[in-house]
C-alpha cells in the first residue's frame, strides 16, 4: 500500500498513538530509538513542528508532553559508548 493513499483520519490515529506510546515508554531511550531506526523522539517532534509552522520547542512539547528540558531531566541517562556507536551507524542508512 502507497501511505500517500492512507487517509487523514487513519494517520493521524496511527501518530497519536504512536506519540502517546513513547510518552508511556520513558524507558526507551532517544539513543535507543536512534541506533534502531535512525529518529528519536526530538525528530519526530521536529516534524511536527515543521508541519504546524510552530516552533521546534513546542513541536517537541507535544511530543514529549511536555517540555524536553523537563522530560530530560526526568528520563534521559546518560549514553553509552556502544549506544552513541549504533546511533552514529543508524544515521548512515537515513535519506539525505
Amino acid at each position: 500500500m502507497d501511505i500517500n493513499n492512507l487517509d487523514d483520519a487513519t494517520a493521524a490515529n496511527a501518530f497519536r498513538r504512536l506519540v502517546r506510546h513513547l510518552q508511556h515508554r520513558t524507558d526507551a531511550q532517544n539513543v535507543d530509538l536512534m541506533g534502531l531506526a535512525g529518529f528519536c523522539r526530538n525528530c519526530l517532534g521536529d516534524w511536527v513542528a515543521e508541519a504546524g509552522d510552530m516552533s521546534t520547542d513546542a513541536g517537541r512539547a507535544f511530543v514529549y508532553g511536555m517540555p524536553y528540558a523537563d522530560w530530560k531531566a526526568q528520563h534521559q541517562q546518560p549514553a553509552t559508548e556502544d549506544q552513541l556507536r549504533r546511533m552514529a551507524e543508524s544515521l548512515t542508512r537515513n535519506p539525505r
